[in-house]
């Protein structure tokens, strides 16, 4: 039976917040987690992305801490940029009715503006290990009075190379506070850190054998590496696309695909780890606004991005480790996001935009040519109209549909193989070079498409030469 959010434990402020945000039940480590916290006791989560992670450690934190004072209290340590911005809007909004005040830090940004936003006091601090560490050599983070500790997506940040980075932070911290571990999986880096620098931590850990999101449709296809192109065009043709995450191994292949996709009429942008932080951000926020449809990204793009109306992930390339795989899929069918929701919230998106539009544009120009156009065309308005959607889909219509023969489409899961060794890179740069993992299908989409050849082995196995994303955050 579901436990409702009102038996968890939780204070009054933060039971209404959560029903303003559309909670009505907490999801399993939600539920297995929040009680556990809230009694003081260190907790080790094992829960897949998407299962609503941040809700069960950032809720309690806010209860537990006090959120008056000026000092750091409250301490979350991500692997990625994004994934910090992720969660500190998410403890934001969690804890706005307390006055709960956030702070997330990382690289990208100038030293000075977070320096000076410690000064002023805050007291919880979201950031990525290598700036944070930065900022505790440089005296402007003081961890001192830390009574809640979280690592987020632990197994990712120790596979980039952070180790020695979370802790000489958790080293920085008081003995007596109350750490908080969240992995995906329970790696042996992982389980070294929990044995070192916890507690005696409850576990707390959903289905292992629910590995990937149920809510979400996977297809793979076996084609030839000259054919990856055709076939993704393909799919996006005949694809219900609202917004798609299209995934490459390589920083290089990211940027070549997003020129590709672009070249041949598609609204694509590339996100990986040689973008400066202003320009990650301009790309997420133009991503999210519906100004681009295709986003191509590095696994730095798996871990952090939570935007509500992806209705595709493609695997243009196949990750290094299966675990990637599920993080990449992962942004897709979020914890209590349903076809219903997601469609919902295409609406609403639509009012908005045209709401702002007409309450905030002057269409006087455009009202003039729409009457020219009906009178010496002699046409009615919805003529007019149908003429002119047809006019702003020219480029879409001529683009050329490139077929591909034999397309072989499956539900079926094939069997993980061997992913070729790669060199691993060092701690702090090109640390997300993967050693030999296992992978997982080779193309994922929710929907059907035709069919592919199937006489070749995945181009997913093909060994690259170009080094992986980094991870220097």
């Amino acid at each position: 039976m579901t436990t409702a959010f009102a038996t968890l434990g939780l204070c009054p402020g933060l039971l209404q917040t959560v029903a303003e945000l559309g909670y009505t039940q907490p999801t399993p480590i939600q539920a297995g987690a929040i009680p556990v916290l809230l009694t003081g006791c260190d907790v080790l989560g094992q829960a897949r992305t998407g299962t609503g992670k941040t809700a069960a450690f950032a809720l309690p934190m806010l209860q537990r801490i006090d959120l008056q004072e000026s000092s750091v209290q409250g301490v979350v340590l991500a692997p990625t940029r994004e994934l910090a911005i992720q969660v500190a809007d998410a403890i934001y909004r969690y804890g706005h009715r307390l006055g709960g005040r956030v702070l997330p830090v990382y690289g990208g940004q100038p030293y000075a503006r977070q320096q000076r936003r410690l000064a002023q006091g805050v007291p919880i601090v979201v950031g990525t290990p290598g700036r944070m560490l930065d900022l505790l050599r440089q005296g402007a983070l003081d961890l001192s009075q830390v009574r809640y500790l979280v690592l987020d997506e632990a197994d990712a940040m120790l596979q980039m190379g952070f180790l020695e980075d979370v802790e000489a932070l958790m080293q920085a911290t008081p003995v007596t506070r109350q750490t908080t571990l969240f992995s995906a999986t329970l790696s042996p880096a992982v389980r070294h850190i929990a044995t070192r620098y916890m507690r005696e931590p409850l576990t707390v850990a959903i289905d292992e054998d629910i590995r990937t999101v149920p809510q979400t449709t996977q297809r793979y296809y076996l084609i030839q590496e000259s054919a990856k192109v055709a076939a993704l065009t393909l799919l996006l043709e005949v694809e219900p696309i609202q917004s798609a995450l299209i995934f490459t191994r390589t920083r290089v292949g990211t940027a070549e695909l997003a020129d590709t996709l672009v070249a041949r009429g598609y609204a694509a942008e590339a996100l990986h780890g040689d973008l400066s932080q202003a320009a990650r951000e301009t790309v997420l926020r133009r991503f999210r606004h519906g100004r681009i449809t295709l986003l191509v990204a590095t696994d730095v793009g798996a871990r952090g991005l939570d935007i509500a109306d992806v209705s595709h992930v493609i695997n243009f390339d196949m990750p290094f480790d299966v675990t990637d795989y599920v993080h990449r899929i992962g942004r897709t069918g979020r914890a209590g996001r349903t076809g219903a929701e997601v469609a919902a919230q295409r609406d609403a998106r639509f009012k908005r935009n045209l709401d702002t539009i007409l309450t905030t544009d002057n269409l006087s120009h455009e009202l003039m040519l729409v009457t020219e156009l009906a009178a010496s065309a002699d046409v009615d308005i919805a003529r007019l109209a149908a003429a002119a959607i047809r006019l702003a889909r020219a480029p879409e219509q001529a683009r050329p549909i490139e077929v591909v023969r034999d397309i072989q489409p499956t539900a079926d899961r094939p069997t993980p193989r061997q992913a070729r060794p790669t060199e691993r890179g060092s701690s702090r740069t090109d640390s997300r070079t993967r050693r030999t993992g296992q992978a997982g299908p080779p193309w994922h989409t929710t929907g059907r498409v035709g069919r592919l050849p199937r006489r070749t082995r995945p181009a997913a196995w093909e060994e690259r030469r170009t080094m992986p994303d980094g991870a220097r955050s």
